[in-house]
């Protein structure tokens, strides 16, 4: 699933692309892409036509269109995409919905081979709608308080990677870059999150907004054809990457060799020599 650095590439594509333009039409494809949709898809096209884009939004793995005072929720889910274009190239067999504008310029198309993502009105939504309003923001938003965080990490009794991948906490942290950060951080995944002092919290999130923004210069990270820029174009930040995929390689802090470790049905990537397990009475 596209995490942070993915969704903000892509909505800095779309801010760039459309808007400001005056929406002409738009074509629901697939009944799945609204299905949060109650009245149906004629009637979410038909509530978007002639409505003018503003500045695309985000809010940690969710991006939003806000339309006059309402907006446009999209989620890419887990193959999601939102291209731009010709207007008048082919069709592809997995697009979902297709948007036009009235300057008859470049249209949007949402693209989804597994369906998993939709689009959601949000009346109102324009600066946040309330189906995300319980979302934490994320460590890149000015609206983020490090002190709050930091009091709210320590005060779970959890390990802090689970920690950190809880979007009522901070957002837009998947797998990927939790594993990234940690390393940076020089922490274990399954370290307690009681036992952080202040100072490793900040080191914690200063560790997540450099992997953060290294990710967003590269595009983000892309490991197979399924998370693309607005243009198609891949990122490339997995040739960046520290541990997270990387079992058997050497540490390129230390040399030791990554490990690969079970956890929540998924893998945690690090090193043992620079994020040695926690065990009791430590840390």
């Amino acid at each position: 699933m596209p995490e942070l650095p993915e969704v903000e590439t892509v909505r800095s594509g779309l801010q760039a692309h459309i808007s400001g333009r005056t929406i002409a039409s738009v074509q629901v494809l697939h009944p799945r892409v609204a299905r949060l949709h109650p009245a149906g898809p004629e009637d979410l096209a038909a509530i978007l036509r002639g409505g003018r884009i503003g500045d695309i939004r985000r809010r940690g793995k969710y991006l939003w269109l806000p339309v006059g005072a309402d907006a446009l929720i999209a989620h890419l889910g887990m193959s999601g995409q939102l291209l731009v274009g010709d207007p008048d190239r082919p069709l592809s067999a997995h697009v979902r919905a297709r948007i036009t504008f009235t300057d008859g310029g470049t249209d949007l198309r949402f693209v989804d081979q597994r369906t998993f993502g939709h689009l959601t009105f949000a009346p109102g939504g324009a600066v946040l709608p309330d189906a995300i309003a319980h979302i934490a923001p994320d460590p890149l938003e000015p609206d983020f308080d490090d002190r709050r965080f930091a009091d709210r990490i320590r005060a779970r009794r959890t390990g802090v990677k689970r920690a950190l991948l809880d979007q009522t906490l901070i957002s837009g942290v998947g797998n990927i870059y939790a594993d990234e950060s940690l390393w940076r951080a020089g922490m274990h995944w399954a370290r307690p999150t009681d036992r952080l002092r202040p100072v490793d919290v900040g080191r914690l999130l200063a560790a997540v907004r450099a992997v953060f923004a290294s990710a967003i210069e590269a595009g983000g990270t892309s490991f197979d054809s399924l998370y693309v820029h607005v243009n198609g174009e891949s990122g490339y930040f997995d040739r960046s990457l520290a541990v997270y995929g990387r079992v058997g390689e050497p540490c390129p802090r230390c040399g030791t060799p990554v490990r690969r470790e079970k956890f929540m049905n998924r893998s945690s990537f690090s090193c043992p020599r620079c994020q040695p397990r926690p065990r009791d009475g430590r840390w």
